[in-house]
């Protein structure tokens, strides 16, 4: 993420999804402790990811999204998926990193 911020917030978009649940990155959300997020943008971090077939638990999935709301502000973050989750996920699992990622929000929003 370090590499690529500068790039990144230069596209003409509203909001830039990108993972940050994933083992490889999830330490990267610190860099919105020095980038200041450009007034009227969105972050969509990703906070349950794809690449493990364990579903997160919500205080996990809360913590991760206070991390970037504690950075840039509540209005200014969506919680997300670090991917889709078609033919990667079986359903079942799919459905409940969902559900946790919902009642993680709802944690995280209290």
């Amino acid at each position: 993420m370090r590499n690529i911020v500068d790039i990144m917030l230069k596209v003409k978009a509203g909001a830039y999804l990108f993972e940050s649940a994933n083992v490889r990155h999830e330490h990267e959300y610190a860099i919105w402790e020095t980038i200041k997020l450009p007034a009227g943008k969105i972050i969509i971090p990703g906070v349950v990811t794809h690449s493990t077939d364990v579903v997160e638990h919500p205080e996990l999935v809360a913590q991760r999204i206070r991390r970037f709301t504690d950075l840039v502000g509540k209005e200014n973050v969506i919680a997300g998926a670090d991917c889709g989750f078609g033919g990667r996920s079986h359903p079942q699992i799919a459905w409940a990193k969902l559900a946790s990622l919902a009642e993680g929000a709802r944690l995280a929003s209290g």
